[in-house]
């Protein structure tokens, strides 16, 4: 419910007559307990600050244990607790401990203890909106960007808007609310994404309801499977780039143009930019029908597919899969490239970002159910794509309403009762 609201002016913008204007060394203080002062801290998590989880157990950031053998020296924070890499703290990397009671923390964050009018949970909030970032940015000093640090003088003078203390509380209540929302929509993306990827093992390995298997150099495919290259049963084209030197090439165009970096493994229906017929008649790209299978060869999204929802052109690190004859099911062939990408890089060659040569991809085996079974193959697994689809849009339309309700209830814009 909406309360009334009546503003004030003050050196951070105006907001609610009854909130204050304060700096943040007024409800923090610095605390510098370390190990060595404990008896027992064998026993205690060592945590890792990351921008996007917060303080997490450090051997899960970096799948092993980083810390030195003398942790004497590491950080004691406890439970509610203000934690910040004064390095890249405009980067997000400032958090309230939540899911500890207490850990150990790198000697270089700095820990800070909220005062008793403050609720550690809005402060959590706080601390990481777009506001408080570009202070942090903005009053950070150094010469190369990733060393780029800020002064504990500096921060502890920066000014917040602070609401009475049950306020905080509600304000910290309703978007912990949105945000268990949000973990729950991931909890299910986690869980669908580990069904899908063991459809995909099942399902283009021993199909559907097959008895009798054979040996092959894939492994154990179904007896009536067969492995092929795909210079077997399609036509492989890459695309092109008219010169951007002519602007009659690209003027009001009207025929989609895709790039590399466009490809997601999911189908093309809008192209970021488009091209003219003269572009199609003088330069080397080529039109491709609705339903072309798509990879990238090369670049940062190498062995990404994707498949036309429209007619359209390609550049030259795009390479089109077009069927010689009924042979494959475009969706089909989509979810084997996907299931076999690594394989498909590994046989490739370049450096951290490695190539496709065409070649390659010609001779590149996969097996091959009859037609039908590839149809219904493909028709499970996208199912399971369309369900992964509602789910990662219902987590963008959360994200949409926390941003929306941090910026109206941290300013105070929007009031709530309490």
């Amino acid at each position: 419910m909406q309360a009334k609201i009546t503003l004030k002016k003050t050196p951070i913008g105006e907001i609610p007559e009854d909130w204050e204007v304060v700096k943040l060394g007024d409800i923090l203080e610095e605390v510098n307990l370390r190990a060595k002062s404990m008896e027992h801290f064998d026993n205690i998590p060592i945590l890792s600050l990351t921008k996007n989880e917060g303080l997490i157990l450090q051997k899960y950031r970096f799948n092993k244990k980083i810390a030195t053998g003398d942790l004497s020296k590491y950080k004691i924070v406890k439970r509610g607790w203000v934690v910040y890499n004064p390095y890249v703290i405009w980067e997000g990397a400032i958090h309230v401990l939540g899911k500890f009671d207490i850990g150990l923390v790198s000697p270089v964050y700095l820990v800070w203890k909220p005062k008793e009018a403050v609720d550690a949970t809005f402060l959590d909030y706080l601390l990481r909106t777009k506001r408080m970032l570009y202070e942090y940015f903005r009053l950070s000093e150094g010469v190369v960007q990733r060393r780029r640090s800020i002064k504990k003088y500096r921060f502890k003078d920066i000014l917040i808007p602070l609401p009475p203390l049950p306020e905080q509380k509600k304000i910290a209540e309703i978007l912990r609310t949105v945000d268990k929302a949000i973990e729950k929509t991931d909890e299910a993306i986690e869980k669908t994404e580990r069904l899908k990827k063991g459809l995909m093992q099942r399902l283009l390995t021993r199909g559907i309801k097959h008895k009798r298997f054979k040996k092959t150099e894939l492994g154990e495919i179904p007896e009536e499977w067969r492995v092929v290259g795909l210079g077997e049963i399609a036509d492989l084209r890459s695309g092109g780039t008219p010169s951007r030197k002519k602007p009659e090439y690209w003027e009001n165009g009207t025929i989609p143009w895709v790039k590399s970096g466009e490809l997601n493994d999911g189908t093309i229906y809008e192209t970021e930019e488009k091209i003219t017929e003269i572009a199609v008649k003088e330069s080397s790209v080529k039109m491709f029908p609705k339903g072309t299978l798509l990879i990238a060869l090369y670049g940062a999204t190498v062995g990404k597919t994707a498949i036309l929802g429209i007619n359209a052109t390609t550049n030259q690190a795009i390479c089109a899969i077009l069927p010689k004859g009924e042979l494959f099911d475009p969706s089909f062939l989509q979810y084997c490239i996907i299931h076999s990408r690594n394989r498909l890089i590994s046989q490739s060659s370049g450096g951290a970002q490695p190539n496709i040569y065409l070649y390659v991809l010609k001779e590149f085996k996969i097996p091959l159910p009859p037609l039908e079974e590839q149809k219904q193959i493909a028709k499970i697994l996208s199912t399971i794509d369309r369900r992964l689809e509602l789910l990662r849009k219902r987590r963008e339309r959360l994200e949409k309403v926390k941003r929306g309700l941090m910026r109206d209830l941290l300013t105070g814009r929007r009031r709530t009762v309490f």
